[in-house]
C-alpha cells in the first residue's frame, strides 16, 4: 500500500496492462507525467464512494467505479475491485463526471486593462478544477488555441479536451480583434475559412446583424459546425428563427424584454436594462422559454462572471487571489471595493437573483442548460474555479446536487455531440471523473475539494497543476 496525495492505493500493475493502456490513448510526454500525474496504471478501482453519475438520477452511496485502459469498465454497488487494480478507498468522497465547460475561454481579461492569452495557465487551472472538456466559445488568438489543442491531444501538455470556436463575428464599425462586417457574403467566407481550419463552433457577438447571422449560421451548418451567440442586437426569439444552436450567458443578454428595442441595434447600457427587466416567471419569460424548448435551442449560463460584477457577493475567494499576478490582484480588489460601494452598479442583487431564476425555469421546463465560466470581465472568475462556482450557483438557484452536476457535465456533452463518449459515469465511456473529498449532496462547496482528476483514465494531481500557475494568472 502507498499514499498518493491522501488517496490510499493498493497497486499491482502487470506489463501487459501497461502496454494495453498505452495502446488505447495518446502517450503522455515524460515531463507531463513527472510534473502533474499522480496515477497512471492500467486498472483502477475507486471503492465505497458516493456517485453522482451526471444523468440526473439520485446519488448512490457505497459504489465502486472501475477504470481500465482509459475507460469506465464497470460501476455499481456490487462491483468488486479486479485483481491487480490500483484501489482507491473512496469512503467519505464523491465521484462526479469530468466537468464540461461550455464558455471556457483561453484568454483572460481583468480590471486595470489586463488582457492576456492563457495558453500556459488556463489549461492547467481547468484540469485541476475537474474540467476535462471545454468549448472556447470565442477566440482572440485562434491559432494559439488550435496549437494548444494539438499539444494536449498528443500528450505534450496537460489540459482539457478543447472544442475550438471561431474568433468573434460581430457587426458595426468596431470590433477590435473581432471580425466586424454587416455583409452576409463576408460572413459566409469567414465561416468557410475557419471550417477549413478545423474549428467546430461559430461565435456571434453583440452587434451582429440578422442578415449576417443568418448567412453565417447557414454556412456553419453546411460545414457541420454549430453556432453560439453572445447576443444583444439580435433578440433570443429572432436568433431562434435564424437557426442559432446555443445561447451564451443566459437571460442577461436577452434583449427580448426591452420594449423599445430597435432591429439590429444593441442598446446603450444594455446590461443595466436587462438586469432590471429580465425574469424567470413573467409572461414574456415563460413564452420565450417555451419557444427555446420547442426549437431545441440550448442555453449556457455563465453566472460566475456576472457574480464578479454584482455588488455584495462572496467573490474575494482567497485561493483565487493568491493565483493572480500581484498587479492583477490589486486591480481586482480595488474594482470589487468600488462595486460594493456603488448603490446601482451594472448588475444588482435583484437582477442577479432573477437571472438565476431564469436558469432554473428554463431547466425545469425541459430546456437543455449547460454552464461555463467566461474568465473575462474584471478578472474575478478564473478558469476552472469559475466552473466550480457555476455548480454552487446552480444549487443557489434551487437545483438539486444531481441536477447541478447534470448541467455542468452531461448537458454540455450533449450540446457538443459527444455524450455517447463522455459527460456521465457509465460503463463503456471515457474515464473522465472527478474525485472530491466530502459529500457533494449535502455541501455544495465540496465541488472545490478536488482530490484527483481523471482524464482518459489518467489521474492528475490538482495541487501540482495549481502550484505551477500560482501568481501567474494575468500574465500567460
Amino acid at each position: 500500500m502507498r499514499l498518493v496525495s491522501g488517496v490510499t492505493l493498493g497497486v499491482v500493475l502487470t506489463c501487459s496492462a501497461a502496454a494495453s493502456l498505452a495502446a488505447q490513448r495518446p502517450v503522455l510526454n515524460d515531463q507531463v507525467k513527472q510534473r502533474f500525474v499522480m496515477l497512471d496504471t492500467g486498472t483502477v478501482a475507486i471503492t465505497g464512494v458516493t456517485l453522482i453519475d451526471g444523468r440526473g438520477g439520485a446519488a448512490r452511496k457505497g459504489q465502486t467505479v472501475v477504470i481500465r485502459d482509459g475507460k469506465i469498465a464497470d460501476v455499481g454497488g456490487n462491483v468488486s475491485a479486479p485483481a491487480g487494480a490500483a484501489v482507491i478507498d473512496g469512503s467519505g468522497m464523491t465521484v462526479i463526471p469530468g466537468i464540461v465547460g461550455m464558455h471556457d475561454h483561453l484568454f483572460y481579461t481583468a480590471a486595470g486593462g489586463h488582457a492576456n492569452q492563457m495558453s500556459f495557465t488556463a489549461p492547467k487551472l481547468y484540469l485541476a478544477s475537474g474540467v476535462t472538456t471545454i468549448r472556447t466559445t470565442g477566440g482572440r488568438s485562434p491559432y494559439a488555441e488550435i496549437n494548444l489543442k494539438k499539444a494536449i491531444d498528443s500528450g505534450y501538455a496537460a489540459g482539457p479536451r478543447i472544442h475550438v470556436t471561431t474568433p468573434y463575428l460581430t457587426g458595426g464599425s468596431g470590433g477590435g480583434a473581432m471580425f466586424a462586417s454587416d455583409d452576409p457574403e463576408a460572413a459566409r467566407r469567414f465561416v468557410a475559412y475557419w471550417a477549413g481550419e478545423g474549428v467546430t463552433w461559430l461565435k456571434f457577438y453583440t452587434d451582429v446583424s440578422r442578415a449576417s447571422m443568418k448567412a453565417a449560421i447557414d454556412e456553419a451548418h453546411k460545414h457541420g459546425m454549430k453556432a453560439v451567440g453572445h447576443l444583444c442586437s439580435v433578440t433570443f426569439s429572432e436568433a431562434i428563427d435564424l437557426g442559432l444552436d446555443d445561447f451564451g450567458h443566459g437571460v442577461l443578454t436577452a434583449t427580448d424584454f426591452l420594449g423599445d428595442k430597435q432591429p439590429d441595434k444593441c442598446p446603450t447600457n444594455v446590461y443595466k436594462l436587462t438586469d432590471s427587466t429580465a425574469s424567470g416567471d413573467s409572461p414574456a419569460a415563460k413564452a420565450l422559454i417555451a419557444k427555446m424548448v420547442k426549437h431545441h435551442v440550448s442555453m449556457t449560463t455563465t453566472m460566475a462572471i456576472f457574480e464578479a460584477l454584482a455588488p455584495h457577493r462572496p467573490v474575494t475567494d482567497e485561493r483565487t487571489l493568491e493565483l493572480m499576478e500581484p498587479g492583477v490582484r490589486a486591480a481586482y480588489v480595488a474594482n470589487r471595493t468600488y462595486i460594493d460601494s456603488v448603490p446601482d452598479y451594472i448588475f444588482t442583487k435583484g437582477g442577479f437573483a432573477r437571472a438565476l431564476a431564469f436558469d432554473k425555469a428554463f431547466f425545469d421546463a425541459g430546456g437543455l442548460l449547460a454552464s461555463g465560466v467566461d474568465p473575462t470581465g474584471n478578472g474575478g472568475a478564473l478558469p476552472g474555479f469559475g466552473d466550480q462556482r457555476a455548480y454552487e450557483l446552480l444549487r443557489e438557484a434551487g437545483l438539486t446536487a444531481e441536477q447541478a452536476v447534470q448541467v455542468v457535465s452531461y448537458n454540455g456533452a450533449r450540446i457538443l455531440g459527444v455524450s455517447d463518449k463522455l459527460g456521465s459515469v457509465e460503463k463503456g465511456k471515457l474515464a473522465d471523473l472527478v474525485l472530491l473529498r466530502g459529500d457533494l449532496t449535502s455541501d455544495p462547496s465540496v465541488i472545490r475539494n478536488v482530490v484527483t482528476v481523471f482524464k482518459d483514465g489518467v489521474g492528475y494531481d490538482p495541487k501540482k497543476l495549481i502550484d505551477a500557475v500560482r501568481g501567474r494568472v494575468g500574465i500567460d
